[in-house]
């Protein structure tokens, strides 16, 4: 993997902010683009932009092709059995939603039980507390070890024959923990409870197996994976899907509309209503083979090499608390003492450093962690350790300067 060939790719990089080379730290929030996701949008828009599946003229034909195209290269790209179980949405934070509100509400009951944890994004946390209001389910947390991880034996006590549903991220978008979602997946199955999965930090950084994890939804963002913005998707299992109602009505989803009744087209498409995102399933398709040509497995081991290269240098620096486990996904989310997480992020922006501050939709972490807020550093397949030398310089700088305040 030769990082200086990558980063060509990526002509955000190349430019200065304040003064100094930008240093972007924040992908977590959101990837930067590759040259090859910026090509296929353009291309589309400028040469066969169209609305797909209802005409049968050439442009509609291209772009349809382009649209159920980049469908393909996602259930590929997850290992999922059939194109009919990949749903494109807007992102995790839908997918995560129609799942709640399609399976959930349809088949949790008062008395029943709903099993996430305490790391979960926001996205993964109130779509499940709207579920358990409107059914009387109770929302039940599993708790977590000193360090941010997840013990199976907790999974076990937490789970149990009245839950119905357990939902938990993949990787924390705050810890960097990268949780056993397999066995998790084998402990709700044993009580009957289906599985699902928030991918969104980590479909960008690992190779994904939707079957041999058994999770029967999982959900990601494409924008997080080099792909547009506004694009994700959502995987069921074919049999769940089947059952479940659309949450959007309109164009697109239907078979046939009478005056007081109307029937619904076959999967994948009776969730997709209306003219769907059509660019940002091509860009995202786009993303898919850029990532797959430099290799998830490249990407993953280069990710893990800069996550323990910064715990190493940020260790060194007296009065920083990082959070997490050793063993982690590429980021590292910190505080300074007596130093508020948004005034480490102005310090280092300055120095051209772009990292993230705040609770990171991660209020209920948050209050785990006895912290209003934190900063955070994300890694991706364009990041160097000499950008983590210069985070280090960046915070001793910070440290400096409010010491002298």
């Amino acid at each position: 993997m030769d990082i200086v060939d990558i980063r060509k790719h990526f002509p955000i990089l190349d430019q200065q902010v304040n003064g100094r080379d930008l240093v972007y730290l924040d992908s977590a929030a959101t990837s930067q683009k590759p040259l090859a996701v910026i090509d296929a949008l353009s291309t589309y828009y400028r040469e066969y932009n169209s609305n797909v599946h209802r005409g049968v003229h050439t442009l509609g034909t291209r772009a349809t092709d382009g649209y159920e195209g980049a469908r393909e290269k996602v259930r590929k790209f997850i290992g999922a059995k059939s194109t009919q179980e990949i749903i494109f949405t807007r992102g995790a934070t839908t997918a995560l939603n129609i799942v709640a509100q399609s399976y959930g509400l349809a088949n949790v009951k008062k008395g029943d039980e709903i099993v996430i944890t305490y790391m979960e994004h926001h996205a993964n946390v109130i779509p499940w507390q709207q579920v358990a209001k409107l059914t009387g389910a109770t929302l039940k947390y599993i708790p977590l070890q000193e360090d941010g991880t997840i013990d199976l034996k907790d999974v076990e006590e937490t789970v149990t024959s009245k839950t119905k549903i357990v939902s938990v991220m993949q990787v924390s978008n705050v810890l960097g923990t990268i949780n056993p979602i397999k066995e998790i997946a084998e402990i709700a199955h044993k009580h009957g409870a289906i599985m699902a999965v928030d991918g969104a930090q980590s479909t960008p950084h690992m190779k994904i197996d939707v079957q041999d994890l058994d999770c029967d939804f999982f959900a990601f963002s494409g924008h997080k994976m080099g792909g547009p913005t506004g694009i994700g998707a959502l995987y069921g299992k074919k049999q769940l899907l089947e059952k479940m109602e659309p949450v959007e009505f309109g164009g697109e989803m239907i078979d046939f509309v009478g005056l007081q009744e109307s029937t619904w087209k076959e999967l994948p498409w009776k969730f997709e209503a209306g003219t769907p995102i059509i660019a940002g399933a091509i860009g995202l398709g786009a993303a898919i083979d850029f990532l797959e040509q430099v290799g998830l497995e490249n990407i993953e081991a280069h990710e893990h090499k800069l996550a323990q290269y910064a715990m190493d240098k940020m260790s060194q620096v007296e009065g920083l608390t990082i959070y997490g486990p050793k063993h982690r996904a590429g980021l590292v989310t910190f505080n300074i003492e007596d130093v508020h997480p948004h005034d480490v992020a102005t310090v280092l922006d300055a120095e051209g450093i772009a990292v993230r501050a705040g609770h990171h939709c991660a209020q209920p972490l948050m209050k785990w962690l006895k912290v209003s807020a934190t900063a955070r550093a994300s890694f991706y397949l364009y990041n160097t350790e000499e950008e983590i030398d210069k985070l280090v310089a960046g915070i001793i700088k910070t440290k400096e300067y409010f010491s002298n305040v």
